[in-house]
């Protein structure tokens, strides 16, 4: 079928479709808050509403073309690939990372009820809009389209819908099981289109992110004998200033981040900081310095692991080389054989993805975001996303995009435009027009 042809047979998003199923589905959103362990999601309710919309042009049905595998590893939580086959073997592509879980959200900080969706003028608004039901409706409308019209296609065209993405302390529920059970494994045979960033350009660049806690002891004393104390403060924050030093030092501004259009280099910084308590007369013994570091592609998450060990080893044997802070300010009390401290840990760590730039699954992405949108700018942001670096690092050809609003992922009063989503699914006509030709 010419491309020609074949966009006209897909046309436009049905609005009216569109609206009427992602209302149901922020209807459910309630339901598949991702916070365990108090809310654990139950994204069979979401499948629920997909399988409703699809199934009547399923091989369920007499003559369907779709070809539909609900999978679910854990209770009510499943996961949906849905197929629709082309004439030739091994030519494929695929819709992927549309989640069916959200984020939590207060009702009491909203202006408006964040789980059910209310309309307002083009904004579609309620938890999951852009972040990422509002995904899930226009891909499974995409979906529904193929198997009404019915166009043949040499490519087969694939969607996954998937569970457990805004929270992996439960794993095996997921894209990670789909995977291992090889599920997936046909998809390498073509690109791979994740369907979860925002602002209707394609994202070619994603940061890694290290969360850390830097715990420091020393020794509690009177603040008016300060000279038989370890301020563990003190320290603390002279380690930390050392760390950041040597961290930045290691890991400078990479070359490649002016390619991919980074807007920061890698970055280390403390955003929390905890004590024990006590009176303001009072030198602490302990506290703790937790932050995160963000990194772009181009660096290992596990080096910057173990370089910033090193960093703790070497300052802890030799504590008394550290910056003090006044005349009787001190790490190391030799009398008492007493020496200050500092140990690291890591929580669950993510690392970053830079896309594949010579792929034809950039090439046709960037086409038809200039043909639908109007213009073409490829961006990189070192927010993280979950899952994608571990598709790549199989050998998916990954590339990046979605249709929602950057300024309201996992924001108070969720929202996207439906006009963004009608481009949306502009974009994915002219990629399958495009990889016809």
């Amino acid at each position: 079928m010419a491309s020609a042809s074949l966009r006209n047979s897909l046309g436009d998003l049905n609005k009216d479709s569109f609206v009427n199923l992602l209302s149901k589905l922020i209807g459910e959103s309630k339901y598949v808050q991702n916070n365990p362990p108090e809310l654990i999601p139950e994204e069979d309710r979401i499948v629920r509403h997909v399988l409703d919309a699809l199934l009547p042009y399923s091989t369920i049905t007499e003559g369907g073309p779709l070809v539909i595998n609900h999978v679910t590893y854990k209770p009510n939580r499943g996961n949906l690939i849905v197929e629709y086959p082309g004439s030739q073997p091994g030519k494929i592509l695929s819709f992927v990372g549309m989640h069916m879980d959200v984020v939590t959200a207060n009702p009491s900080d909203w202006d408006f009820d964040p789980f059910t969706m209310s309309i307002d003028g083009d904004k579609l608004r309620g938890r999951g809009t852009t972040d990422c039901l509002g995904h899930v409706a226009l891909v499974a409308e995409l979906m529904r389209k193929l198997g009404e019209t019915k166009p043949q296609l040499k490519s087969t065209v694939v969607a996954v819908f998937i569970a457990s993405e805004e929270n992996s302390s439960i794993p095996g529920v997921g894209i990670d099981a789909l995977a291992k059970d090889g599920l997936l494994d046909k998809l390498k045979h073509g690109p791979l289109f994740w369907i979860d960033t925002a602002d209707k350009q394609p994202c070619i660049g994603t940061g890694g992110m290290i969360p850390w806690k830097l715990h420091v002891s020393g020794k509690l004393f009177h603040s008016g004998l300060a000279h038989k104390a370890i301020n563990s403060l003190e320290l603390a924050m002279e380690a930390l200033k050392e760390i950041q030093l040597r961290f930045y030092r290691d890991f400078p501004p990479h070359s490649k981040e002016k390619v991919y259009g980074f807007a920061t280099p890698s970055t280390m910084k403390p955003t929390q900081w905890s004590y024990p308590g006590g009176g303001i007369n009072q030198i602490p013994a302990e506290c703790t310095v937790s932050g995160d570091i963000r990194l772009t592609p181009f660096y290992s998450v596990t080096d910057v692991m173990t370089k910033l060990q090193n960093y703790v080893d070497d300052m802890n044997a030799n504590i008394e080389k550290l910056d003090t802070r006044g005349p009787v300010s001190k790490y190391v009390l030799p009398d008492e054989n007493l020496r200050g401290r500092i140990t690291i840990s890591f929580d669950e760590a993510m690392s970053g993805v830079a896309c594949n730039l010579d792929s034809c699954g950039f090439h046709v992405l960037c086409k038809a975001t200039e043909e639908v949108v109007g213009h073409v700018k490829p961006y990189s942001i070192t927010g993280s996303l979950p899952l994608i670096r571990e598709l790549q690092d199989e050998g998916f050809d990954v590339q990046t995009s979605g249709y929602g609003l950057m300024t309201t992922y996992h924001a108070k009063n969720e929202y996207c435009f439906l006009s963004d989503m009608c481009q949306g699914y502009g974009v994915f006509a002219s990629i399958i027009s495009q990889l016809e030709d």
